[in-house]
């Protein structure tokens, strides 16, 4: 079975599992190598940086990290533990996870798991990827977005040019 770590900020002795998701809010998963930036694909990525995205803000939750991770090459050994299954359990409670690249089988079971995968084309600062998910938030949101935060309970259940007054 593959080790999952969990780095949190707590305030307590005893930390949750999982830290409750608060009402109200973007939660998002970005896989990265260091930290620093979404780096990574979803299958090799050594750390998902997870973090509480509003449109005033974001807050850091945790960094869930794994010992066992594939190689970028998209050859995926067959025997062995799954490396996949922990990873999508570790990441439920996010609403997004932000990749650079995520294989079928994996994309099906995160999004089972009700996250919404995006692919990234070029890594970029963990800051830039926040700033650009509030901005989304402030703004119009894309209707992908807009599925995910109604699904979610935290949007509007009907497309925002639907406001005649009939």
């Amino acid at each position: 079975m593959t080790a999952v770590r969990r780095l949190s900020l707590v305030t307590d002795e005893m930390p949750a599992p999982a830290p409750e998701r608060p009402k109200g809010v973007l939660r998002i998963a970005i896989a990265t190598q260091d930290m620093k930036g979404l780096n990574a694909h979803f299958g090799s990525a050594k750390l998902f940086a997870v973090y509480d995205v509003t449109p005033a803000g974001w807050q850091f939750v945790e960094a869930v990290g794994f010992g066992d991770v594939s190689d970028e090459s998209g050859n995926h050994k067959s025997e062995g533990d799954d490396r996949i299954t922990p990873k999508v359990e570790a990441l439920k409670g996010c609403h997004l996870l932000f990749c650079l690249a995520i294989g079928g089988p994996s994309a099906a079971k995160v999004v089972s798991a009700k996250i919404h995968p995006i692919k990234v084309p070029q890594p970029s600062s963990i800051d830039e990827v926040l700033a650009r998910t509030q901005t989304m938030l402030k703004t119009a949101p894309p209707p992908w977005l807009r599925k995910v935060l109604a699904e979610a309970g935290l949007g509007e259940t009907k497309p925002s040019f639907d406001d005649d007054d009939n």
